[in-house]
């Protein structure tokens, strides 16, 4: 045997993988022997493939997916780190949201009941403008007694995406919802948008929708997001987004690859990596948030957070008395900024009821 070549057993304990694993990603074609005994069938590495054996490992101890590992190897060492890095940020977004599950979940299963009979309601105003630039509106804003929904619809027949997205949600103002189940109402009812919107793009790959609702238990608000349209709360005068944008330019900020100011004029900040659409099938997020007295939460498509930067949103959140006030106020602010694209804001108060 040449001096550059090693056995199977040699070089799995240089590399630390298996030569199970080793024979697995040789009939992937992630990682193939350099010669392979045409009467033993016994496989020899050369001791150059070390250093790419060893990325693979790195990389399983990661957790990332085999085909995904065989496109960091096939690029360039810069290109392979941006890759790395991407897919980081994709697993801390993820586990974020387990995250908050799983906070929730704890504090479901080991609280006590509480004594206080206070009756939490919504208050609420949707609200949805063509813009000054755009000849139809694409966008769709809903607000109902449990149900506040926004969706901002793209490609040939975006209107009749994003309608159909929200209208196949509707069905949750009547149900029957409760904190404990919440969740899996909305990923169902999620399903049956990605069916609205495959029926509304009638065989057109380049229509989507983004969507982004919150569902009302009476004690907690579950959210679900696809896309760029965003939700935000207002809470003792400071306003946090609760939603991460599914964009390239967002992707790009996480990885430390772009700044936020940055990302406001880069000529791909409108392009997606997800949305409800018929070529995609990628999940949304899925969240549960505690509601208080006093919230104020928003909704809206890109249409204002294009153009009316977050500290402006924030003041016109704060100082508008009602939601119906806070609703035109922002899309005022929209359309003085020129209404390049079609804009829609819902905005909901939580507030004591009658008891």
């Amino acid at each position: 045997m040449r001096e550059d070549m090693l056995t199977i057993g040699a070089f799995a304990k240089a590399c630390r993988l298996s030569p199970k694993a080793l024979r697995l990603y040789d009939e992937l074609e992630l990682l193939r022997p350099s010669r392979v005994d045409p009467d033993t069938g016994y496989r020899y590495y050369a001791v150059a493939q070390l250093e790419q054996a060893r990325l693979v490992a790195w990389l399983r101890r990661l957790g990332m997916p085999l085909a995904r590992i065989r496109q960091v190897c096939a690029r360039r060492p810069a290109d392979a780190a941006d890759e790395i890095r991407a897919y980081w940020a994709q697993v801390e977004a993820e586990t974020a949201a387990r995250r908050d599950l799983a906070e929730f979940l704890v504090g479901h299963m080991s609280a006590t009941p509480r004594k206080d009979t206070t009756m939490l309601e919504l208050r609420y105003c949707a609200h949805s403008d063509r813009g000054l630039v755009r000849p139809s509106n694409q966008d769709t804003a809903y607000a109902g007694t449990r149900l506040l929904a926004v969706a901002d619809g793209c490609g040939p027949t975006g209107g009749p995406a994003s309608r159909g997205a929200v209208e196949a949600l509707r069905f949750l103002e009547a149900a029957e919802v409760g904190a404990d189940n919440v969740l899996n109402l909305l990923e169902d009812a999620v399903r049956d948008a990605a069916d609205a919107v495959r029926d509304a793009a009638d065989g057109t790959a380049e229509v989507g929708t983004t969507l982004t609702a919150l569902l009302w238990t009476g004690s907690r608000l579950a959210l679900v997001h696809i896309g760029d349209s965003r939700a935000y709360l207002l809470r003792d005068g400071a306003l946090l987004r609760i939603t991460d944008d599914h964009t390239v330019v967002q992707s790009m900020i996480d990885e430390g690859r772009l700044t936020p100011e940055e990302a406001t004029t880069h000529p791909q900040r409108a392009l997606l990596l997800k949305c409800l659409s018929p070529a995609t099938s990628e999940p949304p997020d899925l969240r549960l948030r505690d509601a208080e007295p006093g919230d104020r939460y928003l909704l809206c498509s890109d249409g204002l957070t294009s153009v009316v930067p977050d500290a402006r949103i924030r003041r016109l959140l704060t100082s508008a008395p009602a939601p119906d006030a806070a609703v035109h106020a922002l899309i005022g602010a929209a359309n003085e900024a020129g209404g390049p694209d079609n804009v829609s804001c819902v905005v909901a108060d939580v507030v004591e009821g009658a008891a």
